[in-house]
């Protein structure tokens, strides 16, 4: 009996962990039960009283003094049943514009008869009210404003940069302090599921949350959604900023989605504890909070096959190019452009300052690429001579077979071809986002003109493999299985593009890379492989002891 390989072991326990991890998201939506007999908690909702909304605002996460308030909005009607959103204007302090805080206190209590005179709301009194439920949600967060951007050849026309950049484009080094940063829209739920809960099996996220009255009731639960606070709704604070408006948004929510969030909440909070940037968890906060439950549980499931394929494909593809001893069948220029073409959307992503999501497995493949390279040629020093006062790096290519010289002669023509083409369309897009388009930098110019060539025309540079594929009637020398794995993981990237914030042209990018993988594929049926035929020139196979003739 032949046993699995690490490969297979390590796969089967990876996807009985996906299937773990489904079970135990499955079972945030099922409420513990409350038995007869059993002490439980019901919830105030349960006769559906009329609620009203107060809320201040204060510079002070714990008011002291009622004066160190100020009454925004009073909500005497509000239906918590059904989502609602309304637009508060807010004052904002001095203290607050001078890279200070700003809260918002939020009070949920029953509805009173005789309301109070708008200016007669005790804030003291309120918090002291037993039946009175108090939310406390932070307005404001620092975060570094976005890096100024101008027209290079203009001597940094200023006139295009965003108004909240204003006040930090004459000193470069403010642009990398965090400053504060009103939040434009603000959502809060309130638990609505009519259940009663077991005082023995309390869900531990709800636990923390509840609020017992005499009567063995537990107040609305009220909850600021973490996960609906994007960095992209936030607006820088000046010091001319004297009143903002701001959405509140509201929408009732079950417990198990509410169970959820909290868990989410928790997980993200120690990602960010582990180094990861604001940006990185912001992403994966739209991937939950932008995504209905359903579409989620497929975003997971696919990426736990994104991250398989991507192992598999790695281990293959070193594999292959480990017990590769020749060149014969293989585009050298092609495996040399995929390392320039890695090492240039690595730098372009780390300049836009992309999700390590997108970067890490970027990073990752970069080396490999760069592995491969120095298989198929080496790098000599030359130094200082009579023809040249300043040292140079050459590009040596390796011996070569006859079998391998004909390869190159093939890749070498359809080069050509592509050069007519590839160069006058780089140049050209360089000079027109030089003119036309605003850049922090020579530095990001030259990156961005470089990732736009490598994006719009890589595909160019992937048609010397299919020249010679051609030439040779013959797709035999190609490493299939991490191609396949590849060719999975690039229709996954294609459901990745539209749930996963990155920059326009790397999503292109993989939409791009379908039509050379399905070409590739059109060529293994084109030209079908003999599993039982050992090449001669095909250095990866073990030869075979001749049999002595009788």
């Amino acid at each position: 009996m032949r046993l699995p390989t690490l490969s297979v072991v390590l796969s089967g326990i990876f996807i009985a962990y996906i299937g773990y991890s489904f079970w135990t998201l499955a079972q945030l939506f099922v409420p513990p039960k409350c038995h007869v007999g059993e002490k439980c908690l019901t919830s105030f909702l349960h006769k559906r009283p009329n609620l009203e909304l107060v809320l201040f605002t204060s510079v002070k996460p714990v008011p002291t003094l009622n004066k160190e308030v100020v009454l925004v909005s009073v909500q005497p009607d509000f239906d918590y049943n059904h989502p609602s959103s309304k637009t508060l204007t807010v004052s904002i302090p001095h203290a607050t514009r001078q890279n200070g805080s700003l809260y918002l206190h939020l009070f949920t209590l029953p509805r009173r008869e005789h309301q109070p005179d708008a200016h007669n709301w005790d804030f003291w009194k309120l918090r002291q009210d037993p039946v009175t439920v108090y939310t406390r949600i932070r307005l404001t967060q620092y975060h570094v404003p976005e890096a100024a951007t101008f027209r290079l050849l203009e001597g940094g026309d200023r006139n295009e940069l965003k108004k909240d950049q204003l006040s930090t484009q004459d000193k470069p080094d403010e642009r990398l302090q965090r400053v504060t940063h009103l939040k434009s829209r603000v959502t809060f739920n309130i638990l609505t599921d009519d259940i009663s809960l077991p005082t023995s099996h309390l869900p531990p996220e709800i636990a923390r949350l509840l609020i017992v009255t005499s009567k063995m009731e537990y107040l609305p639960v009220v909850q600021y959604n973490f996960l609906n606070n994007r960095l992209r709704d936030l607006i820088h604070v000046t010091s001319n900023h004297t009143y903002e408006d701001i959405m509140l948004l509201y929408s009732p929510i079950g417990i198990g989605k509410l169970r959820l969030m909290l868990q989410v909440e928790t997980a993200l909070q120690s990602i960010l504890a582990l180094g990861f940037t604001e940006k990185d968890v912001d992403e994966m906060k739209g991937i939950f909070a932008e995504t209905n439950l359903y579409l989620l549980c497929v975003t997971v499931s696919v990426a736990a096959l994104h991250l398989l394929f991507d192992f598999l494909a790695f281990k293959n593809d070193v594999s292959f190019w480990r017990r590769r001893r020749n060149l014969v069948g293989l585009s050298s220029r092609t495996v040399v452009w995929r390392a320039f073409s890695h090492a240039v959307v690595f730098l372009y992503l780390m300049d836009e300052e992309t999700s390590l999501l997108v970067l890490v497995p970027t990073g990752i493949a970069t080396v490999i690429e760069f592995w491969k390279a120095q298989k198929v040629i080496r790098v000599k020093v030359l130094l200082p001579n009579q023809e040249c006062c300043y040292p140079r790096l050459k590009f040596v290519s390796k011996g070569l077979t006859a079998a391998e010289q004909q390869t190159q002669q093939f890749d070498a023509e359809s080069m050509k071809y592509l050069s007519y083409v590839l160069y006058p369309l780089c140049l050209g897009g360089a000079a027109y986002s030089l003119l036309y388009e605003p850049h922090k930098s020579w530095y990001s110019w030259s990156v961005h003109s470089l990732v736009n060539g490598v994006y719009a025309f890589g595909f160019l540079f992937m048609l010397p493999q299919l020249f010679v594929n051609y030439k040779l009637k013959s797709v035999a020398h190609l490493p299939w299985k991490a191609f396949m794995y590849k060719a999975f993981n690039t229709f996954i990237d294609d459901l990745f593009a539209f749930i996963i914030t990155m920059p326009t042209a790397h999503r292109v990018a993989c939409f791009r890379d379908d039509i050379v993988f399905l070409i590739y594929l059109y060529q293994r049926w084109l030209y079908p492989v003999d599993k039982s035929r050992i090449d001669s020139v095909d250095d990866t196979h073990q030869p075979s002891q001749n049999k002595k003739s009788d």
